[in-house]
Order: C-alpha cells, then sequence, then structure tokens
C-alpha cells in the first residue's frame, strides 16, 4: 500500500468559510465556527483521512488588514501556514467577488506559493447564478495561475468530497504523520478553551471587542471518568467584565452551560466546567498570551 500525507492550508478572508469547510472536511467540530469575523486565532489542524492519504489541514486566520499587535501576529501566522503546507487553497466568496481583501492576498500569493501547488475554491456558491460564478473563476484564474478551481458550498457540502479527493492524490508520498483516529494536534486544554470563546463570541455579538481570550487553567481527570476544567477568560476593563458577567451573572451561567454541553458532546463524557473572568489590562501585549494561542508575539511587532 503506498500512503501519502501533507499539509493542506487553507487561506482566505475573515469569514470565507475556511472553518466550517475545514469541519467538514475532517467530519468533526476542530475550529470553531462563528459569524464574526477573525474568530480563529490559532493555526488549528485537521487531520482527514481520504483512501491511503491523510490530509492534515492547516486552518489559517483570516488574511486582513492588520491594525494591532494581536492583528500582525494573527496575519504572520497564516502566511507562515501556507508557507509551510504542500497544498495551498484559497477560499474566496462567492458573493463578494473579488475584494480589496482577496486583491491583497494573491499579490501575496506570488511569495509562499514557490514550488507549492495552489488551488482555487468558489464557496457559497448556492448565494450566485451560474453565469456570475464563471464570470468570478475566469477573472480569478487570470490573475493568478490555480492549478485547479473548485465550487463549493461548505455550509451545504456541495463539492466538498470532490476536493477532498483532488487533495488526497496532491500530498506527498510518505508515511502518515499522525495516528489514524486523531482528528486535532492541538492540545484538549486549547480546544476547550477555544469552545468556550466560541460561546462567549456568539452570546455578545456586537457588544464586547475582540480584547477578550479564554485559558484553560486546569484539567482534572476524575475517578468516575468526568473531567473538571477551570478556565479563565481575560478582559482588558472592568466594564467588560460586567458584560461578560450579566445581569446576576446569567451570562456567564448561559456562556458555561453551552461550552459544558459542546465539550460533553466532543469529550463524550460528563465534564465539571467553572468559569472565572479576570480584568488583565495589557494581555494583549503579554507574550505568553500569545503562545497560548499558538501565535508568535514577536509577529506582531509593526
Amino acid at each position: 500500500m503506498t500512503t501519502r500525507a501533507g499539509f493542506v492550508a487553507l487561506i482566505g478572508e475573515p469569514n470565507a468559510g475556511k472553518s466550517t469547510l475545514l469541519n467538514r472536511m475532517v467530519g468533526a467540530k476542530v475550529s470553531i465556527v462563528t459569524h464574526k469575523v477573525q474568530t480563529t486565532r490559532a493555526r488549528i489542524r485537521g487531520v482527514a483521512m481520504e483512501g491511503d492519504s491523510q490530509i492534515v489541514f492547516v486552518d489559517t486566520p483570516g488574511l486582513f488588514q492588520p491594525r494591532r499587535r494581536l492583528d500582525r501576529a494573527m496575519v504572520a501566522a497564516a502566511w507562515s501556514g501556507a508557507a509551510d503546507a504542500d497544498v495551498v487553497v484559497l477560499l474566496v466568496e462567492a458573493h463578494r467577488g473579488v475584494t480589496e481583501g482577496v486583491e491583497r492576498i494573491l499579490e501575496g500569493l506570488g511569495e509562499v506559493a514557490q514550488g507549492r501547488r495552489v488551488a482555487l475554491a468558489i464557496n457559497k456558491i448556492d448565494r450566485v447564478e451560474a453565469p456570475v460564478l464563471l464570470g468570478l473563476s475566469k477573472d480569478l484564474n487570470s490573475r493568478f495561475d490555480f492549478v485547479e478551481t473548485f465550487m463549493i458550498s461548505a455550509e451545504k457540502g456541495h463539492g466538498v468530497d470532490t476536493l477532498r479527493h483532488w487533495l488526497a492524490g496532491e500530498v506527498p508520498e510518505g508515511p502518515w504523520l499522525y495516528p489514524e483516529d486523531q482528528i486535532a494536534d492541538l492540545p484538549m486544554r486549547m480546544i476547550a478553551a477555544e469552545i468556550t470563546r466560541e460561546k462567549l463570541t456568539l452570546r455578545l455579538h456586537q457588544e464586547l471587542p475582540y480584547q477578550l481570550t479564554v485559558e484553560t487553567e486546569s484539567w482534572e481527570e476524575r475517578k468516575d471518568g468526568s473531567a473538571r476544567i477551570e478556565q479563565l477568560i481575560y478582559v482588558v476593563r472592568d466594564g467588560h467584565k460586567g458584560i461578560v458577567l450579566g445581569n446576576k451573572g446569567e451570562t456567564i451561567k448561559a456562556v458555561g452551560k453551552a461550552a459544558r454541553e459542546e465539550l460533553e458532546t466532543f469529550l463524550g463524557r460528563r465534564v465539571h466546567l467553572f468559569l472565572q473572568v479576570k480584568v488583565r489590562p495589557n494581555w494583549l501585549d503579554e507574550a505568553e498570551r500569545y503562545s497560548e494561542m499558538g501565535l508568535d508575539f514577536k509577529d506582531g511587532n509593526a
């Protein structure tokens, strides 16, 4: 049996559907999905098996115009994820077309694509008519030499199997990089923190800016098979703490319940989840927080 294994980087603008596509490819919820942009911070990897091929997906933060240190570190992580991969897939939203952000990515692709195969995946195809799709495909292919173009809907699953099958044939021959039953290489502590951060993002919507992070402080395996997890939610000012806690603590309770239920489904066992909110004004400038998120603090320098 000839086995294949390699890294595939999914790149694109924030909210282009990279996390949804990764979860669809892997068949499990590995990368958090929300309707808010820039929710993926760390380079979360999902592992998909297709025949004798193992495809390791690098789900990069969305590429956008960075303004803060955290933004710059996220963008640097995205480009370095693409540069380290065997195959790169650029995801573009069908209904948004060639935005300024897509144009910037196409310019940057020329540098990281050296010796790499780069495919185009036009996502959310159910939102536009066929002639628009064909026009967009032609336009993008005239701007960059993509080896293949795929029309997909990550949310509904259209075209995803075709893309995965193609990727399986593109990754290099070699032994598998992970055990067959392993779906993500992120430590469980980080996945747990991401799940809680997703619930906070969904619950708070526009109320809270991105100056919030979640850290799993302790993880205790109990004798009865359950897990006791303690997490800290860092915010930058007192007013944000009140927003996260909510009236009589109802917001934090709802977030904790939603996160606990998802963790129990993910782990297949009981979870006791304890959340605490702390004000930490300078967490955006602390190197330790960046390494927790799998980002390089130095990449945030202007």
